[in-house]
């Protein structure tokens, strides 16, 4: 059966400009905490943006693609970019706001922006010693420049940023209005149905048309499509420390070894090996 879906609510994002980063306080900080199924509506900062969630799992559209973002993971996020967040669990929601001025120091004295190495969104892990340098950021609205103990703060979290290895977990969107729908769908609920046969129901258009959408649209198949789904859902199962039996069986797979089996076509690598 179908499962049922929460209500959404929309809210505005809090007023950007009182968390808004200078050339002396090139990183800033943000804390909100939102209820599952709340959509932060569409918008855009001037500067960079690096999203995290310290707890729960927070969806976000940032361009032309959609990204789970588990507490194990941040999304970075170009100055300008459009970009929406669903909020998939209760989550805490630690933003940081980062100034163009900012800069990566490197130890031969050379130093590099993040602007620079990451032009495009970009997903990346959080190491625990990030977590922790984010959650001492004072994240109280209002201007001025930072302490030398922020500034150090700061330092550090830009230099784990750099350390950060990206994670290719993202998930492309269709312009097309009835694949978008039936995408979005697919993002909310990805165990609801397996077949495109299926799916096509939700839309009111025919496997045939939505097989031709999907090649012409997003250059693949359904099916590899939402392979790359569960695999962002599972990462966030997986957050939650969920063992792989009930991870498998949230994404519809009727056994731990049927959805290992999907893992290493994929990936060519076991879950464990992914989750890591």
């Amino acid at each position: 059966m179908p499962a049922t879906r929460k209500r959404r609510t929309s809210v505005p994002p809090i007023e950007p400009l009182a968390f808004s980063p200078t050339p002396t306080r090139p990183l800033r900080a943000k804390l909100r905490r939102l209820a599952a199924a709340t959509r932060i509506e569409p918008h855009s900062h001037p500067w960079a943006q690096v999203a995290m969630s310290a707890t729960g799992v927070i969806r976000m559209q940032a361009g032309r693609n959609t990204y789970l973002v588990p507490p194990t993971r941040a999304l970075w996020i170009p100055p300008g970019v459009e970009h929406v967040v669903t909020v998939v669990e209760d989550a805490e929601i630690r933003t940081l706001y980062v100034h163009p001025s900012a800069r990566f120091l490197a130890s031969d004295g050379n130093s590099e922006t993040p602007f620079q190495r990451w032009p495009e969104c970009r997903v990346l892990e959080v190491s625990p010693l990030l977590r922790e340098l984010v959650a001492h950021l004072d994240t109280a609205p209002g201007s001025g420049g930072a302490d030398e103990r922020e500034a150090c703060l700061a330092a550090l979290i830009l230099d784990e940023l750099r350390r950060a290895a990206p994670v290719r977990l993202g998930i492309a969107l269709p312009d097309d209005k009835r694949l978008r729908q039936l995408c979005e769908a697919v993002l909310e609920a990805p165990a609801r149905w397996s077949t495109l046969e299926q799916w096509s129901r939700e839309v009111g258009a025919s496997p045939r048309t939505l097989a031709r959408l999907f090649r012409s649209e997003l250059g693949t198949s359904f099916v590899q499509w939402r392979q790359q789904v569960l695999l962002s859902h599972a990462v966030t199962l997986a957050a939650r420390k969920l063992p792989m039996a009930t991870i498998a069986a949230e994404l519809g797979y009727a056994s731990a070894s049927a959805f290992t089996a999907m893992v290493r076509r994929t990936l060519g690598a076991p879950p464990t090996q992914f989750f890591a």
